[in-house]
């Protein structure tokens, strides 16, 4: 049996207009860690006295932040500045957090930023794309937590779908679909694949890198509502590429019809209830 998403994903897409919203959503994020006994880290641009009073509104004492549960810190402070950056290199740099984090003391670590100047050039959005997928996986199996936040008014919504169907289905539902970390499978797929995700879909399975231990993606998709045909080529072209077999373990009946129909074997379904 298939287990569903979480209701309260580890790792969230948050975009934004406005910048009092930003805060607000982030200080309600961090509080949920500091409750938790998590050392939280917030992460955007500008002078942190507006998040410090959000912090403080929403019960972030001064006695938090003396004892270093709260953490302030400007993009480039995290984030190499001006810079392409290593997916893998940053995912390490977070996983160094979250085990100096544990060895403070705290239940893991929770991280609010605005990655809005990361991700504005397409070589950048690119690697930090890789990078949102990679950390993902990281936090399918570690107690690390985000939330990723971009301004839909300088990068519009073409660029942030390319991030927001990286992460778990909560946050952003303006995607048509999620391919996320699952821990015991490849990734889990979410959402529909049909004409609207036709861009999109190949784009992220690149991105993605999914592992294929023994040769086989293996990909949950238990909340999977539709796939179109065009979108199983897709999905068949990027296992024909990679030299690997594709499982879709899907309690839906009519991919596996149309793969049969396509005369496709690079991608077989499980039907799974």
């Amino acid at each position: 049996m298939q287990s569903p998403a979480p209701p309260d994903p580890l790792h969230r897409c948050h975009r934004f207009e406005d910048r009092a919203e930003f805060e607000a959503r982030a200080a309600e994020f961090l509080a949920e860690g500091l409750a938790k006994g998590e050392r939280v880290q917030y992460v955007a641009p500008g002078d942190p006295d507006g998040i410090t009073r959000r912090l403080r509104a929403v019960g972030v004492l001064d006695e938090d932040l003396r004892r270093g549960a709260v953490r302030l810190a400007p993009p480039e402070a995290t984030y190499p500045s001006g810079a392409v950056i290593d997916p893998r290199e940053q995912v390490r740099a977070y996983a160094a957090a979250t085990e100096e984090a544990l060895a403070d003391g705290f239940t893991g670590l929770r991280v609010a930023a605005d990655a809005t100047s990361l991700v504005r050039t397409p070589d950048r959005l690119d690697a930090f794309a890789r990078y949102e997928h990679l950390a993902d996986r990281y936090m399918a199996t570690h107690p690390m937590s985000a939330m990723c936040a971009y301004d839909r008014t300088e990068l519009g919504d073409d660029a942030i779908a390319q991030l927001a169907c990286l992460h778990p289905p909560a946050g952003d539902a303006t995607v048509p679909f999620h391919l996320h970390a699952r821990d015991g499978a490849s990734a889990a797929l979410a959402g529909r694949l049909d004409a609207e995700a036709r861009e999109l879909w190949p784009l992220a399975l690149e991105r993605a890198e999914l592992p294929a231990p023994d040769g086989e993606v293996v990909v949950d998709a238990a909340g999977l509502e539709f796939v179109d045909h065009r979108n199983l080529l897709a999905l068949a072209g990027h296992a024909e590429r990679r030299g690997t077999t594709v499982v879709l373990r899907t309690p839906l009946s009519h991919p596996g019809h149309l793969l049969r129909l396509l005369g496709v074997t690079r991608v077989r379904v499980e039907q799974v209830r």
